[in-house]
């Protein structure tokens, strides 16, 4: 986790460079993501926002996701927002771009903004990822869990939302 840090500084730079410029620095603690952790139902897949903030120009958001090796892995991709993934536990394999298969059609997600979901991704890149590992997904980008090896996998997800899309948390 030390590693995250300054990896989501970067990140935010360019999107605090802004018009209006806010008076403080969020923090999310440790505590905050294992506690959050904690309430998060067992057997599906979660995704939890732990804070939304605005931050000038655009929003970013913090949650933890666990995903469950019996629920269903649906490919999505947000049409707005870009996640940053940071695994915690557990361990997969993740497809990224490529094209969706039998889309849904774009609807507006109540975690990530406009979103598109389908049932695979067909010549997407498939990678290992396990705890430690950070996954970039621009927006636009399809992503899905092919395989979660054990019971589960937990990350922690960054949102960047330049459009401000993302629901007040």
């Amino acid at each position: 986790m030390k590693f995250l840090i300054p990896l989501l500084l970067a990140c935010l730079l360019p999107l605090a460079a802004a018009d209006s410029k806010p008076g403080s620095a969020t923090y999310v603690t440790a505590a905050d993501i294992q506690s959050t952790l904690k309430k998060l139902p067992q057997g599906e897949v979660t995704d939890e926002p732990i804070r939304v903030v605005d931050i000038g120009k655009g929003k970013a958001g913090v949650a933890v996701v666990l995903r469950s090796a019996k629920a269903a892995q649906n490919a999505v991709y947000h049409s707005q927002v870009t996640e940053v993934y940071y695994v915690l536990e557990g361990s997969g394999t993740m497809v990224t771009g490529g094209t969706l298969m039998k889309p849904k059609g774009l609807q507006n997600g109540p975690i990530a903004g406009p979103t598109n979901s389908g049932t695979s991704l067909e010549n997407g890149q498939s990678r290992r990822v396990g705890p430690g590992d950070v996954v970039i997904i621009p927006a636009g980008v399809g992503h899905a869990f092919s395989k979660i090896d054990g019971d589960s996998i937990r990350y922690v997800v960054v949102r960047f939302d330049p459009d401000k899309v993302l629901p007040e948390k």
